[in-house]
């Protein structure tokens, strides 16, 4: 199966960059390369590409109005979002988030985190490296909103996943570090999402900052 990419950054020597990067994989595919965020809206509607890579800062619309649009609450069918950030305190980076995006990829992470982030989204994940679910979650999370706790409260196995994911942490790294299989920390994230009413591990490592399960 190929993975289908779209690509939207004001800056040409990015957009080429990430192309011929990911056009060089076998099994992904740029669809659309544009430079300003209505363009992105529209391309990514008309050509329901399996990821969408998001600058921040764009021309029209930026980042956080494109997420909203494309991934956001309501969003019938919604795509999925991989944001790109200098992590210059973005600060709407968080808005992000909270509108939809299921990871967050720093511009200099190489080709190799690239790749693995457009891999992680096609297949419903979310990658976060861990310095950017640390530094930016906590810088974003101060002051600290109120925050529910959820009506049917989590368990300390869930507890003990929440911190592991709000700290970056795989799948396969949580399954290792809690000495379980991987489809029972599926288990977990699955029962995790339904009860905090979130839609993935990203909104998860956010909840997780929020409330101050992680500090």
């Amino acid at each position: 199966m190929t993975i289908r990419v779209l690509i939207a950054d004001d800056q040409e020597l990015v957009r080429t960059g990430f192309q011929m990067i990911l056009d060089a994989q076998p099994d992904m595919q740029v669809v659309a390369a544009v430079a300003d965020g209505a363009e992105a809206v529209a391309e990514a509607r008309r050509l329901r590409p399996d990821v969408c890579l998001l600058d921040i800062r764009m021309p029209k619309l930026d980042g956080l109005e494109v997420t909203r649009a494309l991934a956001g609450p309501g969003v019938e069918n919604p795509l999925r979002v991989v944001i790109v950030t200098t992590f210059d305190l973005d600060e709407y980076v968080y808005g992000a988030l909270r509108a939809g995006a299921t990871g967050f990829l720093l511009k200099d992470s190489g080709p190799t985190l690239l790749i693995e982030a457009v891999k992680a989204a096609a297949d419903g994940e979310s990658l976060v490296s861990p310095s950017v679910t640390v530094r930016l979650l906590q810088h974003l999370a101060k002051p600290r909103r109120v925050v529910s706790a959820p009506n049917d409260p989590l368990t300390d196995r869930e507890l003990d996943v929440v911190r592991l994911v709000a700290r970056g942490r795989t799948n396969q790294e949580v399954a290792a570090e809690l000495f379980v299989s991987l489809s029972t920390v599926k288990t977990h994230l699955g029962s995790i999402q339904a009860k905090l009413g979130v839609r993935n591990r990203v909104e998860i490592a956010a909840w997780a900052w929020e409330s101050g399960v992680v500090s």
